[in-house]
């Protein structure tokens, strides 16, 4: 009996003092919290005050994704018996010079994706990687500040495409305005005399002509947090069927050093690669700008990311 007693005893007694020990830990552990809570509000005030600084300030990040699969025999499918991939990737780099009377800013976008389906079945398709999403963009941006948020401005940006049309068509876009930077890491430029000289084969649809440029991008870094935003907007003082827009997003978050999850996706209306489109069908599906249906372009990528 005295056996049991003293037993349940040491059990209360080692209970208690579980207890009182996982107490102390937990306010231990709240005290150590509210430390490094203090201690990165700290370093990100510093942060801050360096990002501010004049200077040149670089970075990119970039998305990798991609799918390989091979069926035999899957009977299932309309082609049992295929190799199949998907690959693509995504590029964002910028490298921003900042002083005290004038800032420079300069940025590149690449985003290219190939696919393959080969029906093993049919010797006579393709087994190759086709190019389906290609996007590449230059811009570089100088500005003369009339104080921290106005500034007089040039900008020249170029876009076309790399893996089988390059420069057919390409998009050069040069003109002068202002430029408003209303915080540290937003920039809309407003360019009312911009010429957008347009390069291709087929002249009868492209058509250089001046207009109005409106550019808006945001890039931050956040942490283990990239984000860049950028929408491009040219208006025709010709007609509108010379307009475009092109909207792109990159998002990439860092899991374990540098590496991590990213997401991209992009929108873009534009009438006259819309025509030379539908001019390149079997029969034509349109003959001019009046009948042509410009639909919304779009792409979207999901896939690994990794951060310079």
């Amino acid at each position: 009996m005295k056996k049991i007693v003293l037993t349940a005893a040491l059990l209360f007694v080692a209970t208690v003092s579980f207890a009182q020990t996982a107490e102390e830990l937990k306010t231990e552990q709240g005290a150590k919290k509210d430390s490094v809570a203090a201690i990165q509000a700290r370093i990100g005030a510093i942060q801050a005050k360096l990002d501010a600084m004049p200077g040149w300030k670089k970075g990119a990040f970039g998305t990798i994704g991609g799918t390989i699969s091979s069926f035999d025999n899957w009977y299932a499918q309309g082609s049992p018996n295929n190799n199949s991939g998907n690959i693509g990737f995504t590029v964002n780099a910028y490298a921003n010079l900042k002083q005290e009377k004038f800032f420079w800013r300069n940025s590149a976008n690449v985003n290219l994706a190939w696919v393959k389906l080969d029906n093993k079945d049919n010797p006579a398709d393709s087994d190759k990687f086709e190019g389906t999403t290609d996007v590449f963009t230059i811009t570089s941006l100088y500005g003369r500040k009339l104080n921290e948020k106005f500034a007089i401005s040039g900008l020249a940006e170029y876009r076309t495409t790399i893996l089988n049309n390059f420069n057919n068509p390409g998009y050069l876009d040069l003109g002068v305005g202002a430029t408003w930077t209303p915080i540290e890491d937003l920039i809309v430029v407003i360019h009312p005399l911009n010429y957008n000289f347009v390069f291709a084969d087929n002249n009868d649809v492209f058509e250089s002509s001046l207009g109005a440029k409106i550019v808006a991008d945001y890039t931050k870094k956040i942490g283990a947090i990239n984000f860049k935003s950028n929408l491009s907007m040219f208006q025709s003082y010709k007609s509108s069927d010379l307009s475009n827009v092109t909207w792109t997003n990159s998002f990439g978050y860092t899991l374990w050093k540098m590496i991590g999850v990213g997401f991209d996706f992009g929108l873009r209306s534009n009438k006259q690669e819309a025509l030379n489109y539908s001019l390149a069908q079997t029969p034509a599906t349109a003959t001019s700008f009046d009948d042509v249906d410009n639909k919304l372009q779009s792409f979207w990528m999901v896939g690994l990311n990794y951060a310079f």
